[in-house]
């Protein structure tokens, strides 16, 4: 368990494609940078962890509970564990996302 993770030591990851940093661990949840590209596609999916979200740059269209929200900088988000999700890039940037639990497929 990392309590402080300087930027340097963070750990860069893909997952679907899709680099993202996992910037430090605690004992019930994550946080990560996402880094998307206009060529990423996260489809539709669902894990047992919550997650919510704060845009840092980019523009990104989130779609869960059957509705459809345009994001950017500045925009935040919660989605509960196990509610199928997606999220377009329109234009790339970072997103910070934090994960309770764990998210042990990100380690």
């Amino acid at each position: 368990m990392k309590n402080v993770v300087k930027k340097e030591n963070a750990t860069p990851r893909q997952f679907l494609g899709v680099d993202f940093v996992v910037l430090s661990i605690g004992k019930d949840s994550m946080v990560t940078k996402m880094l998307y590209k206009p060529t990423d596609s996260v489809p539709f999916h669902k894990h047992p962890n919550e997650q919510s979200g704060y845009v840092v740059s980019g523009k990104y269209k989130l779609k869960f509970g059957g509705e459809e929200f345009l994001l950017t900088p500045g925009d935040s988000y919660s989605i509960p564990a196990n509610v199928e999700h997606s999220i377009e890039i329109i234009e790339a940037g970072e997103v910070v996302d934090v994960f309770t639990p764990i998210r042990q497929d990100y380690l």
